[in-house]
């Protein structure tokens, strides 16, 4: 009798010792968006939801954020592991920053194309990058946009532009009440938010930074090189689960979207739906996606972009593109295989 009770007792602590074990191995991961969570952001809550990084033995916590230049600042502090940023934003970090001990690196890019452009309301008369001359156009001081509209104004001969600052609240609102003539953002953010405040999408005229000579990427997942070096595993394992979320994200956007809703429960869900679809099919499933592949950058397109960001960001060293990059942790080319053909 007392050799079974030795029997039993054993085994359970066996068992409570292969728990523990299993749950040490379990590595915390803090991530941080780029902005508050909209539909875009499925492809970070999805595999959460769905058991991707916890299968990875991963603990991830995704956080929303205040704009790309928060994120690679609290990665680059080590408040945070890992972040989605846009390049640009990685970019300026680097060149103004040479001796700061910790600068992000770039592992995985999301959105191949930068989704800013200029939206103006028909009435305006603008139709082409030419009308913007001598205009006034609005955007919080810190949007990528406007931030990179040196680029978008080099390439279309655009000059005599007069900016006005606002919350990102209120850049939609100026410009329905016409306080300013366009305004640049994301385009799936912003088009919908003129929409919500009263402008049907067909009085709207959108300008997209990619299709007027701006080849700029845009939002990429950022590490901090502490865990690059000390757990390149994790890393690798976090990848390969982002890239199985946004195969089920791009497949279902609207089924991906209750996962978002989890998080916030305010959300649109018709709204953040449509801009779910807006950003896929403009940045994420885009035709340079396809051709460089999801997750990766092309060489010379990487250099351009780095040599554009000094000159229009005025850095104070030039962006040196191999320091900002690295693609040691990308999946395998079959599980980066997640857009669909055209």
């Amino acid at each position: 009798m007392k050799k079974r009770v030795f029997v039993k007792t054993f085994a359970a602590l066996a068992a409570a010792a292969a728990l523990g074990s299993a749950h040490a191995q379990t590595t915390p991961i803090k991530f941080q968006l780029d902005w508050r969570f909209e539909g875009p952001s499925a492809l970070f809550l999805t595999p959460v939801a769905k058991g991707y990084f916890k299968d990875a033995k991963l603990d991830v916590t995704v956080d929303a954020g205040n704009g790309s230049g928060g994120t690679v600042t609290r990665v680059a502090s080590g408040a945070y592991d890992l972040g989605f940023a846009d390049l640009a934003a990685l970019m300026e970090f680097h060149a103004n920053n040479p001796d700061a001990p910790n600068k992000p690196v770039a592992i995985m890019m999301v959105y191949n194309d930068t989704p800013a452009s200029v939206m103006a309301l028909k009435k305006s008369g603008i139709k082409t990058p030419a009308d913007l001359n001598g205009k006034k156009l609005g955007a919080p001081v810190f949007d990528a946009g406007r931030r990179a509209f040196p680029i978008f104004a080099k390439a279309n001969n655009v000059s005599g532009v007069q900016w006005t600052a606002m919350d990102p609240p209120l850049r939609e609102t100026m410009l329905v009440r016409g306080d300013v003539d366009a305004i640049t953002g994301f385009t799936f953010t912003s088009l919908l938010n003129l929409e919500a405040r009263g402008a049907k999408a067909e009085d709207v005229v959108v300008l997209p930074y990619p299709q007027y000579g701006v080849k700029l990427y845009g939002n990429a997942i950022i590490a901090t090189p502490k865990i690059l070096k000390e757990n390149p595993a994790a890393v690798k394992a976090f990848l390969a689960a982002i890239a199985k979320g946004a195969k089920d994200v791009i497949a279902d956007p609207a089924a991906s979207i209750a996962y978002v809703k989890a998080r916030d429960g305010i959300i649109n869900t018709e709204l953040e739906t449509r801009r779910l679809k807006l950003a896929i099919d403009t940045v994420i499933n885009s035709p340079n996606a396809r051709a460089e592949g999801f997750g990766q950058v092309n060489g010379p397109r990487l250099s351009l972009m780095a040599s554009q960001v000094s000159d229009a960001f005025n850095t104070k060293t030039r962006v040196n593109p191999s320091a900002v990059w690295n693609d040691a942790y990308l999946p395998s080319k079959a599980e980066l295989n997640v857009l669909p053909k055209k």
